[in-house]
């Protein structure tokens, strides 16, 4: 017999033979019937796991020219855009930081400046892996942070005379912490998480307009800060309680690892990370006064990456070596391409129009009102469906309908964008949900107390994003 992901893969040309049936009575073009099975296709892959997600975005390669859905070569473009190779570069530097152990100083540093309570040490991985996660995915943060969460917890277990009860909330709030930090920091800056990037690559492709490093941090950064702080108060002062206690909340830090001063390596990650940090930050600024200014987000990303392999250090070695490059997680970037084609194909088919038309029936709607009811219905949709593919397929739509109401499509599209970061619920929402799982201290229904609350405060947030900025 076959195995189950078998099936799911053969069963998919009757599947759109059916769907293209029902369509038919529609009076869509063949393009936007085309397309509508191509996405239902794609999405039922990527939900199914039928085959290696990253292989499914290849799809488009091999069935978008036949639909007339763009030719090969505008098809491929979308996996070479720009804006992968932004990301690209933001991989180099995470696993710069990840090789040399810079990640882990930082983290340390944040965690003895908060102090050793309970609540504070919470609060210092929150804060460690929000300033990791802003640079780096969101995976790796969790990831990186996770072994240390773990032997804090084996050292509040020995503690002599603590509470049981409050042991086993602070557990919870410290894993569930590292999750939800590690996915709010990348709300902040447009290499924190692919969504992002992913939103500004459209913007550009679809709606020809630059979305900048410092422009993103603009609106990413108060929002994720403001969410961030609630999301720490909700899970220690509401759902999981932890009261102050003198005799029981002390963490012997002085066990905690002591960190040898700083290497060459360290040293020289930590300059060019600083480097790249200046010119992402200044970019629109020098901008002003230079408009031919050459240096974009993505050259700094790309030439901050390079130097890597290319500057000696200790020994006469560079940070990085091509070797390193075997645990880059290359899949997202082939997905990253493949969410790029479908935003080029929802314009070229004229489904975007057809969509746009519908929603634009609810224009008599106050614009502030109208865009919360698109920020919720990305909420929703992220909490379904990765949210690199929800923003791939969305952004496009809310962009367009922006247009449409004579708005600037930036408006419209960031708060949706950062929608599809605010999903808390379930394990399997995002990845580091699922690693703060695998820790074994939180029960499913544990994190869907926590989770339903901290998405209706990112809603909440997000009224008050649209309100302030319309």
């Amino acid at each position: 017999m076959l195995p189950a992901k078998k099936y799911h893969v053969l069963m998919f040309p009757p599947v759109l033979g059916l769907l293209w049936i029902l369509l038919n009575p529609m009076a869509w073009t063949f393009e936007v019937n085309a397309l509508c099975g191509m996405l239902f296709w794609m999405i039922a892959w990527w939900l199914l796991e039928s085959v290696p997600m990253a292989i499914t975005s290849l799809l488009p390669i091999l069935f978008f020219p036949w639909l007339g859905l763009g030719k090969l070569e505008e098809v491929c473009a979308a996996y070479a855009d720009k804006y992968v190779f932004l990301f690209l570069g933001g991989f180099f530097v995470a696993l710069a930081l990840e090789k040399t152990g810079l990640h882990r100083r930082v983290a340390y540093t944040v965690i003895r400046f908060t102090g050793n309570s309970y609540a504070r040490v919470i609060l210092g991985f929150m804060l460690s892996a929000y300033s990791i996660s802003m640079w780096i995915s969101n995976t790796a943060t969790a990831l990186m942070m996770f072994p240390m969460a773990l032997s804090v917890c084996s050292l509040w277990e020995k503690a002599v005379g603590a509470n049981e009860r409050v042991i086993r909330n602070a557990k919870i709030c410290l894993f569930l912490g590292i999750a939800y930090a590690s996915s709010i920091g990348g709300m902040a800056t447009l290499v924190g998480t692919p969504p992002n990037a992913a939103a500004s690559g459209i913007m550009s492709r679809t709606f020809g307009q630059t979305l900048g490093f410092t422009e993103w941090m603009g609106y990413g950064l108060p929002f994720s800060l403001g969410l961030l702080l609630l999301a720490y108060m909700v899970m220690t002062r509401v759902v999981f309680p932890i009261r102050q206690s003198k005799n029981t909340h002390n963490v012997p830090i002085t066990e905690w690892p002591k960190l040898e001063p700083m290497s060459t390596a360290e040293k020289g990650t930590l300059y060019l990370l600083t480097l790249a940090v200046i010119l992402w930050l200044s970019e629109s600024v020098i901008r002003l006064y230079w408009p031919a200014y050459p240096v974009t987000d993505v050259w700094t990303a790309i030439a901050v990456g390079m130097l890597f392999f290319i500057l000696p250090v200790k020994g006469g070695k560079p940070i990085l070596l091509w070797e390193d490059t075997t645990r880059l997680p290359w899949g997202i970037l082939l997905m990253f391409g493949g969410g790029l084609a479908l935003a080029f194909a929802f314009k070229e088919s004229g489904a975007l129009d057809l969509l746009v038309n519908q929603l634009l029936k609810l224009n008599h709607l106050p614009v502030q009102i109208y865009l919360m009811l698109l920020c919720l219905m990305g909420l929703l949709l992220t909490a379904f469906m990765s949210n690199l593919a929800m923003v791939t397929l969305f952004v496009p739509v809310v962009g367009a309908l922006a247009l449409k109401l004579n708005m600037n499509p930036a408006l419209f599209i960031i708060p949706v964008t950062l929608s599809a970061s605010c999903d808390f619920m379930f394990p399997m929402s995002t990845p580091p949900n699922a690693i703060a799982f695998s820790s074994g201290y939180i029960k499913p229904s544990a994190m869907f107390r926590v989770g339903i609350i901290l998405n209706g405060i990112s809603f909440l947030l997000l009224c008050l994003f649209v309100y302030l900025t319309l």
